[in-house]
């Protein structure tokens, strides 16, 4: 048997609990850590317990036979009561944990939740209504902070995103992509909802040479580590090539401030030198990363040699290699969120890429950079899983 000690909760008086022991129902009723009225079918009160009466500061008198439930109802709750409530009663004998404030006789509300059953008699026409009330404070308190903290979830993520996005935009150039001579064009598109930092990066400037770079990396992990080390990467990039005739040479720099700063972290990337003129010349060097494509829309080739990535390791292989670009002929560099973009277990994949490449050949470098994301995006059904970078180049026929 249930001791006295373990019946003393909060939820109810020691009277309850007397009654309880005692079996006596009327104590039970009156003393319940509950409200108990019981209405007639329109509302007026013909019985009530003493536990609602001391919530609402209220005589039984002033109610028994006097007052109405939805007379005790605050305004929009009243309306609440008289539209859906009520109705809802009468059709299906009962209603459960409405929501509802009662205003006490100081004027103050309590907010409640209210379980009603409707009795009828032997002809079915209804006869009485019985309800419950349980004391919600606690429980709407805990529903008010419950929201409070998703706004502020919410308002938390909406900064992180803008951040997100505003630091995003310091990884591609800051005006149109332009070599003269050369359509050029880049497309950009965070994974999933854009909310967190990538590690993918493109570039094209000028050298000082007469010639211009094109750049174009992957940092390993996402957030705001790798957003450290993809600036680097950007910013040491634009500053080695003014020094440095030699992608390798850059690249090679790269790997060193990588390697020391950020022993942990890793970086792959393709620096492309395109000497413009009458002749079109690409000194190619990757490191770690995909190989550029170059078509004509008939022919695809692979430029330059599959280098070592940058950073933690102690040596690197990198080597320069020379292309001509002829009139009519497009080369295109992807990050790995467009090779590696799945399907189940299928990859988008460097088949499927040249082959999208070549056919986009002699269309402006815009519509291949965006049409070789799009179809990266779409073959993962519009959410991409990794960043997406791509650029274009075109030699105009």
């Amino acid at each position: 048997m249930t001791g006295e000690a373990e019946l003393a909760t909060p939820t109810g008086t020691p009277e309850f609990f007397d009654a309880l022991l005692e079996d006596d129902p009327n104590e039970l009723y009156e003393n319940a850590p509950c409200g108990y009225l019981s209405t007639r079918p329109d509302g007026t009160i013909v019985k009530v317990n003493q536990t609602f009466l001391t919530w609402t500061g209220f005589r039984r008198d002033e109610l028994v036979g006097r007052r109405r439930l939805q007379d005790l109802l605050a305004v929009g709750d009243r309306i609440f009561y008289e539209t859906h409530y009520a109705p809802l009663l009468r059709m299906q004998g009962m209603v459960r944990e409405i929501a509802v404030d009662v205003v006490l006789s100081s004027g103050e509300r309590l907010p409640v939740l209210a379980n009603s059953v409707l009795k009828r008699d032997a002809g079915g026409e209804p006869m009485v209504v019985r309800t419950v009330l349980f004391d919600a404070r606690e429980r709407r308190s805990y529903e008010r902070e419950l929201v409070a903290a998703r706004q502020r979830a919410e308002a938390a993520e909406a900064r992180a995103r803008e951040l997100a996005q505003t630091l995003q935009s310091t990884f591609m150039p800051p005006v149109a992509l332009d070599i003269p001579g050369l359509d050029v064009a880049g497309a950009y598109h965070p994974a999933g909802d854009g909310s967190e930092v990538g590690g993918d990066f493109y570039d094209v400037f000028p050298t000082g040479r007469g010639t211009h770079a094109v750049v174009l990396g992957d940092v390993s992990g996402k957030g705001a580590d790798a957003a450290v080390v993809t600036a680097l990467a950007r910013h040491v990039v634009r500053a080695e090539v003014f020094h440095r005739p030699s992608p390798a040479g850059v690249l090679g720099v790269l790997h060193e401030a990588v390697r020391r700063a950020y022993p942990e972290r890793f970086c792959t990337a393709v620096l492309v030198e395109v000497a413009a003129g009458d002749d079109v010349v690409l000194t190619v060097c990757a490191a770690g990363h995909h190989l550029p494509v170059k078509t004509d829309g008939t022919r695809v080739d692979r430029l330059g040699t599959a280098g070592t990535i940058l950073g933690m390791l102690d040596e690197t292989h990198l080597q320069d290699r020379r292309y001509s670009l002829e009139a009519g002929e497009t080369v295109v560099l992807y990050t790995d969120g467009v090779a590696e973009a799945r399907r189940g277990r299928e990859f988008f994949g460097d088949r499927r890429i040249e082959t999208l490449v070549a056919g986009g050949a002699g269309r402006p470098a815009a519509e291949v950079a965006e049409g070789l994301a799009a179809a990266a995006i779409d073959f993962q059904d519009g959410r991409p899983r990794d960043d997406i970078a791509v650029v274009a180049l075109r030699r105009p026929s």
